[in-house]
């Protein structure tokens, strides 16, 4: 393991011991709900969101912030993978290796097809898996979202976060479930608004309406829902099979009283993009399944709020 990988690991995450974590705790219980604060440099934060894992919602996470710089080159974008357990952004970016640290001490997002990339799979080694509890993972979002260093000469705390530079846009992608890691985010910055990715698969949708009623009751706004995996259609006879049901994230949006912002078929060329770190948006943008994510970013940005000044 190379210096700086153990400098991250270690020394950025070395809050996480045993008795931070209980000071960590009493410092939550005694304040209650941590104050949100904006991510220096960002305008806006859109979450991308599954209520049950295996749905596409990294696929759907990269896609999406590639189509709205795709949409609009005069729009910075960042992606933020929040996924401890499985990150997947570095594999789907084709990105490896660790952040540099800036002058001042910042990390320095990875950068791949215009857009700057920030996961815990930079800070530990590929094949080992993460073994924490929950207040260990919720102290490594909130340093990947900001840090907080010592400031020797006063002994005060001072904010120290990864280095995003300007951004108008933020995708972050969300871990599947509605637990400790979507609370710590949603819980310390501003959200713009939520994604939430489905198959139409009962099953699937019965976890994607759990996750949208968290974002209600976090009051996070639901932009709307993705229906992935729709229909397959055969390269040979072209006939279209629903795989997963027909419409079922429709049915589903009607009566959270949601928005369906498009659908995603079911396609070979997407998974093998995305295997091979070429997403198809950047890699095949004129197929029919890139212009799905096209659409899907446009009607993202429709129901954005104003962006932070």
């Amino acid at each position: 393991m190379g210096f700086w990988r153990r400098f991250l690991i270690f020394g950025w995450l070395s809050g996480a011991d045993n008795e931070t974590l209980k000071q960590r705790r009493m410092q939550i219980m005694s304040r209650g709900l941590p104050k949100q604060k904006p991510i220096e440099g960002v305008k806006q934060v859109i979450v991308v969101a599954s209520g049950k894992g295996g749905v596409g919602k990294s696929t759907t996470a990269v896609n999406l912030a590639l189509a709205l710089a795709a949409n609009d080159s005069s729009k910075a974008v960042g992606l933020l993978d929040v996924d401890v357990y499985g990150p997947s952004i570095p594999k789907m970016m084709n990105l490896k290796g660790s952040p540099e640290l800036s002058q001042s001490n910042l990390m320095r997002p990875l950068l791949n097809y215009g857009i700057a990339c920030m996961s815990m799979g930079f800070l530990v080694e590929e094949t080992a898996p993460v073994v924490w509890r929950g207040l260990m993972v919720m102290s490594a979002i909130e340093k990947l979202l900001r840090q907080r260093r010592t400031n020797r000469d006063h002994g005060t705390g001072e904010e120290q976060r990864v280095d995003w530079g300007q951004l108008n846009y933020l995708v972050v992608d969300m871990p599947p479930g509605t637990g400790d890691v979507q609370l710590s985010v949603t819980q310390n910055i501003p959200i713009s608004g939520a994604v939430i990715v489905s198959t139409p698969q009962d099953i699937a949708l019965m976890d994607a309406r759990k996750g949208a009623e968290m974002f209600r009751k976090v009051h996070v706004p639901i932009l709307g829902l993705v229906q992935n995996m729709s229909v397959f259609q055969c390269p040979k006879c072209k006939q279209r099979t629903h795989i997963f049901g027909a419409d079922g994230a429709r049915r589903l949006a009607r009566t959270l009283d949601l928005d369906v912002l498009g659908d995603i078929p079911l396609h070979l060329n997407i998974r093998e993009t995305s295997d091979t770190g070429q997403p198809i948006v950047f890699s095949q943008p004129e197929s029919d399944e890139a212009k799905a994510y096209l659409r899907i970013a446009a009607e993202v940005v429709k129901r954005l709020p104003p962006p932070l000044e």
